[in-house]
């Protein structure tokens, strides 16, 4: 497998700059998630990495060697495509042989045979060899196309939304089968996805873009802990991180904020990394993130819990999200599925005040965290 390098890369498509001054490293035997919006530049990254678009600035690496100016076939990638593109003409079996028997990378046919079947059998779909695409479920297409990438020994494998058509329960299978694939074949592995579920489970690192740059690299853990702003803290989280506007005052020997939209006031724990780098960001109008597991609630009064009103009840799947209204704001709350409860009813909250992330009001950048040196240590060893 190989390293990938790409330094300085820039693209643009007519007047829209697609790709901004893009630098990233993909270690040897990594599996790389690009995560982000729609639009984002993912694929775009994918394409040039590939030899499909070539950068208007900056250098393509593959093992430290510049491919800029090295055709596709010869960069010796290996990509699957969202629509799987499969031939409609031929058997499971030839569309997997298929990439064997082109001129570039020609095998004789045992060779064929025993790679196609092994990589088959690892899918799962070694009892459809002779099917026809149009006979095939959309998961098993997906297997296919999968296979067709895996029956060769590139330098890298590019996914562009793989499992973006299957439904739920299937994606959610395919998620682990594909971490065992990647471990199975060791190889080197970018995966564009806008699913936050995917880049959670599947990335050994994650590089959050937006708008052709890249907002943040990291682990899970990093990016999901201690997200660089509050556009990677939305991103990361179904429901999303609730941000509510505040005031911080430093005056005392515990520090405390003031809800901006309500008027409760909070007491933040004593931490001394926490409160050194509150004191030292300069500013006192902040936001706090909060996550919607990370919030208790209640029915009834109890100390230290904020009275306010039931304002929405959804049901996603095997969850619930209670929005309370507090005030002028609100804050979605995780419950379970089928908890009586009525629009408008009174709602007690409490937030965990160990998990609450900062952000300047005025820039959305993180500042600091509760417990910050532990969940970086953690990070660290993931990325290890």
């Amino acid at each position: 497998m190989s390293s990938i390098e790409l330094v300085g890369v820039t693209k643009r498509f007519g007047k829209v700059t697609a790709l901004k001054n893009i630098n990233l490293k993909i270690k040897d035997k990594e599996f790389f998630v690009l995560f982000g919006p729609a639009g984002a530049g993912k694929t775009t990254i994918l394409n040039i990495i590939a030899g499909i678009h070539m950068p208007d600035e900056g250098a393509v690496k593959i093992d430290d060697a510049i491919v800029n100016h090295v055709e596709t076939q010869n960069r010796n990638v290996a990509m699957v495509f969202e629509n799987y593109a499969l031939y409609p003409n031929l058997t499971v079996y030839n569309n997997m042989a298929s990439p064997l028997r082109s001129p570039k990378y020609k095998k004789d046919e045992a060779y064929i045979k025993e790679t196609v079947e092994r990589v088959a059998a690892l899918l799962k779909i070694d009892m459809l060899l002779e099917r026809l695409p149009i006979q095939l479920s959309n998961g098993q297409r997906q297997r296919v196309a999968l296979g067709r990438a895996l029956v060769r020994y590139p330098n890298v494998y590019l996914m562009d939304e793989p499992l973006a058509h299957l439904d739920a329960k299937l994606r959610n299978l395919m998620r682990g089968e594909l971490k065992i694939i990647q471990s199975n074949f060791d190889t080197t592995s970018i995966y564009v996805t806008h699913d936050f579920m995917e880049a959670m489970s599947l990335g050994d690192r994650i590089a959050i873009i937006n708008e052709g740059e890249i907002v943040q690299i990291g682990t899970s853990d990093e990016i999901y802990y201690m997200p660089r702003n509050e556009f990677v803290a939305t991103l990361m989280g179904d429901p999303e991180i609730n941000l509510l506007d505040c005031k911080l005052d430093m005056s005392g020997s515990e520090y405390k904020i003031t809800l901006n939209d309500f008027g409760a006031v909070l007491t933040l724990p004593r931490e001394d990394a926490l409160y050194e780098k509150l004191g030292e960001c300069g500013v006192t109008n902040l936001r706090m993130g909060i996550r919607p597991q990370n919030i208790e609630y209640s029915f009834e009064p109890s100390d230290d819990f904020l009275k306010g009103s039931v304002n929405a009840f959804e049901t996603i799947g095997n969850k619930s999200v209670l929005v309370a209204k507090l005030g002028g704001t609100e804050a979605r709350i995780i419950v379970p599925n089928g908890l009586p409860v009525k629009l408008d009813q009174d709602v007690y909250v409490k937030f965990d005040m160990k998990q609450i992330l900062f952000f300047n009001s005025s820039t959305t950048e993180y500042i600091c965290r509760y417990n910050e040196a532990s969940v970086r240590a953690l990070a660290a060893e993931q990325a290890e």
